[in-house]
């Protein structure tokens, strides 16, 4: 079997980076033979992760003004408000792969999130037209991403595998009958630990991870994080260490974290883990924190996978489905509109506090479930493609 992974635009997102890494395995775990590639829009960001059979380039073609097709694809949206021949131009990276595969496999979960995919909804189309197999995987999709369009392009889709149960309600009750419930594969990351930086105390540190994402969605929320480390100064003996987690040009993580290192680095208490360490080196020191408050979705992964008591900043549909698929209900999350409250924020770290063994106990009893349906995914794309 032959499946081709697209809808990655690079490992600068270490969430993205820890979605091949895990898929790869529970894939290849599953079925022996299978051979796995990456469609990528920055190749040379995914070469880190070795057990891939090649990655190619997906980055989009440009159609040159006044080219053959720039005068057809013209045409045919002016007279007929039809670009899909711009949009298989476009995306011909990685359109062009289809004959050699078996199985599309799309991986982008937040693709469906963010507005119309036209460029999606061709590859898909192209896909089906060439009778292979298309997968969507482990997606997160709200009923407020749902439009018209995009369901009828989900139905053509053989399989849809959502990794929580809130979007798995939500298209079951859109009508689709091709949906499965599953977990996020980086459940089953593995990690690996590197020495611990100075400064760091073995069981007293508590991780913090923020994004500029959040930080431009409620611009209240740089100042209501930066009193939350003025209290676990003040309140607290514990180290705090800033852990980025994206390192991309324009959401960068690191760059924010900075700002919050530079203002308390004379506290000798906050420690700045660098820009450069992959998803699994990431993961290692996320497994060794007493505590984990992150906005990254694959960051909170990492802890909640490590029994790491963890509180969720600026939630979406993902965080609440996996905070009420880990705890069953959707505890431990922040809204992005409750980030600028301080007052709310440090409540909630407070609760995170007191609540620290009972919230372990209950990660340490279901951890294992949730990875037992990371890997079901497998067993499920398996039964599409025989």
């Amino acid at each position: 079997m032959k499946i081709l992974m697209f809808a990655h635009d690079g490992s600068q997102n270490r969430g993205c980076e820890a979605i091949v890494r895990s898929t790869t395995n529970i894939i290849k775990d599953s079925k022996k033979d299978a051979l796995i590639y990456l469609a990528s829009g920055k190749p040379d960001t995914d070469k880190i992760i070795s057990k891939l059979d090649a990655i190619y380039d997906a980055s989009a073609v440009s159609i040159k003004k006044y080219s053959l097709a720039w005068f057809i694809s013209s045409l045919k949206v002016k007279l007929f408000n039809d670009e899909s021949y711009a949009l298989k131009k476009i995306n011909y990276n990685i359109i062009r792969h289809i004959e050699d595969m078996d199985v599309y496999l799309s991986i982008g979960g937040d693709n469906y999130c963010y507005g119309e995919q036209p460029d999606l909804y061709e590859v898909d189309k192209q896909v089906k037209a060439s009778g292979k197999k298309l997968v969507l995987w482990g997606c997160s999709i709200g009923e407020e991403d749902l439009s018209q369009r995009k369901l009828e392009d989900l139905k053509i889709f053989d399989l849809i595998l959502a990794r929580e149960s809130i979007t798995y309600e939500t298209l079951l009750a859109k009508g689709l009958k091709n949906v499965k419930l599953c977990a996020d594969p980086a459940f089953t990351m593995e990690k690996e630990e590197l020495s611990l930086p100075e400064g760091w105390i073995e069981g007293n540190t508590i991780g913090l991870n923020f994004s500029p994402l959040v930080w431009k969605k409620n611009t209240g929320s740089y100042e209501s994080v930066r009193q939350l480390i003025q209290y676990l100064i003040d309140e607290t003996d514990m180290v705090i260490a800033l852990t980025p987690h994206v390192i991309k040009d324009g959401n960068n993580d690191y760059e924010v974290l900075k700002k919050y290192y530079d203002y308390f680095k004379g506290t000798d208490r906050v420690i700045l883990l660098p820009d450069n360490l992959n998803a699994i080196e990431y993961k290692g020191y996320i497994s060794r924190m007493r505590f984990f408050i992150g906005a990254r979705t694959h960051a909170t992964i990492a802890a909640y996978s490590s029994f790491v008591p963890t509180l969720v900043l600026g939630y979406s549909v993902k965080s609440r489905g996996i905070a009420k698929d880990l705890f069953g209900e959707e505890k431990l999350v922040l809204s992005i509109n409750d980030l600028s409250k301080p007052k709310k924020l440090i409540n909630s770290v407070k609760n995170l506090i007191i609540n620290e063994k009972e919230t372990r106990s209950q990660l340490k009893q279901v951890i294992p479930a949730i990875k037992k349906k990371s890997y079901l995914a497998a067993e499920y794309l398996n039964q599409v493609v025989k």
